[in-house]
């Protein structure tokens, strides 16, 4: 099924995905505290550079520089 010219069902679903997961790293890059308040913008900076990637590097490596975590 067709939606919106050659985009179908799947791609808009794979679209929503790819934009879902980076602006989900955002908020909770923004909403955490670090231990070094410099690892806030570097990893604000790899996700809108690196959106799908940086997000997933920041979720494998980052979330053990949030303050709390270990």
């Amino acid at each position: 099924m067709t939606l919106i010219g050659v985009i179908g069902t799947q791609e808009l679903f794979i679209l929503f995905i790819i934009l879902l997961v980076p602006l989900v790293a955002l908020i909770e890059i923004i909403r955490s505290s670090f231990v070094n308040p410099v690892n806030k913008i570097v990893w604000v900076l790899v996700v809108l550079l690196l959106p799908f990637i940086g997000s997933l590097l920041f979720w494998i490596i980052g979330r053990s520089q949030v303050e709390g975590r270990k």
